[in-house]
């Protein structure tokens, strides 16, 4: 895909002289007009388009905000006020940066599922979604130190319970915790270092945006089929056929954004932080925000020790490793069929790891205690069953459906009514398996 010819064509003088020495329009036309993409598309495929919008809000107004911030645990709280209550068009800054973290997260966990649904980590692509989950990490780091920010109870104890879990850790944990904290507590160093954090990682973001679009374009999009692009006909232009597209999918994302941010403003975030911060009154019950609560029943499933492994440390390693192990995707999946749509047994588990999913964020937000912990733990087996047992077992014993033998012939056929789902022969060829 790299190595198409561009066909940009400069008409002006000033064009012809900036072409030769900072090909800037050329590279931009080539990567968002010119470029081809499969013509099966969907609307699975316009997370990206979204994802590029929200990080482009969260870097406007969480610039603008930082103008009116205070990093100070005496005045921080009162700040947010003033910035609600006295900064012109305050409210409605603080609300999209606010809201716009919980939609970020939206958007970003539906496009790893489309991923994943359809084998988008496979063979030549393994570091483009490397990058992908790369990006995820620094949002969850920029989303925590973001909700420290506020200093109202939630942020307080949120911090704190999260910066113990580095005490897990023998030997250095304590280490560490301190250095996150810049001292022994949550204060007013801590504040300074989250907020000097949470403005730089979103840059880091961008730039590593930046290389996950490069790897894309290198290796080309995948598509539903899973099948690689094989003459002009399986291709149409990037614009106007998927920018057309996008901007259809982005702008419903947009209005369902907005309504939110006007009529419901507070519906996803926690109550007890419109509480300042106190170090003498723990809530009664302390939860990080709804897009990490899948995570945290994860660490709070394990409640046994392993050997050499206590209950709090094993949470800690099961918390981190159901992130790393996204790492090792592309090598746990043994089949060489991308796509769900030919992989029947594949989808079936899919979409139970997707409920799955739900439903270990819906135990987050429980007490860890009783039938809740039981749960857990069975969700948390399934989780790191369908990397570690599953997919790699399903690619061995799987037969797939037939394979199209382009993008072209799966149009037709689908057009036609015909979707060429009939399975393969046990011995199909490797040509035939994808």
């Amino acid at each position: 895909m790299s190595g198409d010819h561009s066909t940009y064509n400069p008409t002006t003088g000033f064009g012809k002289w900036m072409d030769s020495r900072l090909p800037l329009m050329r590279l931009t036309h080539d990567s968002f007009v010119s470029y081809p993409v499969p013509r099966n598309l969907n609307y699975a495929y316009t997370f990206g388009a979204i994802l590029s919008m929200m990080l482009v809000v969260q870097l406007l107004t969480g610039i603008v905000l930082a103008m009116h911030y205070a990093a100070s645990t005496g005045i921080a709280f009162n700040s947010v006020e003033h910035i609600m209550r006295d900064v012109n068009f305050g409210w409605l800054l603080r609300y999209m940066h606010a809201n716009g973290a919980s939609f970020f997260f939206v958007a970003v966990y539906l496009h790893i599922a489309r991923g994943m649904y359809y084998g988008s980590y496979k063979a030549p692509r393994e570091v483009l979604w490397i990058l992908g989950v790369v990006i995820l990490l620094l949002m969850m780091a920029t989303a925590f130190m973001g909700y420290v920010l506020p200093w109202g109870q939630m942020s307080f104890w949120g911090a704190t319970v999260i910066t113990g879990f580095f005490t897990a850790f023998p030997g250095i944990g304590e280490t560490i915790q301190q250095f996150l904290l810049g001292g022994f507590a949550v204060d007013n160093a801590t504040l300074n270092r989250f907020y000097s954090l949470h403005y730089l990682l979103p840059f880091m973001i961008a730039g590593v945006v930046v290389l996950h679009v490069w790897a894309l374009h290198v290796t080309g999009q995948t598509n539903p089929t899973g099948i690689e692009i094989k003459s002009k006909t399986d291709t149409v232009q990037f614009t106007p056929y998927a920018t057309i597209k996008d901007g259809l999918a982005t702008s419903v994302f947009l209005l369902v954004f907005c309504w939110f941010v006007f009529y419901m403003p507070n519906f996803l975030g926690h109550a007890d932080n419109y509480i300042q911060a106190n170090s003498l009154k723990t809530p009664a019950h302390i939860v990080p925000e709804w897009y990490f609560l899948p995570f945290y029943a994860i660490l709070r499933a394990i409640t046994f020790s392993i050997g050499p492994i206590d209950s709090k440390l094993g949470g800690v390693l099961a918390m981190f490793g159901s992130i790393a192990v996204l790492f090792l995707l592309p090598w746990l999946d043994t089949s060489k069929v991308r796509s769900a749509v030919y992989r029947p047994w594949y989808k079936l588990f899919f979409w139970l790891f997707v409920a799955n999913a739900i439903f270990l964020g819906w135990l987050g937000a429980k007490p860890a205690e009783g039938t809740y912990t039981t749960l857990a733990q069975i969700s948390t087996l399934f989780y790191f069953a369908f990397f570690l047992v599953i997919l790699p077992v399903l690619g061995l014993i799987e037969t797939p459906r037939r394979l199209p033998n382009s993008i072209t012939e799966a149009v037709l056929a689908k057009r036609s009514g015909s979707g060429g789902s009939k399975p393969a022969a046990a011995a199909a060829s490797p040509e035939t398996r994808g």
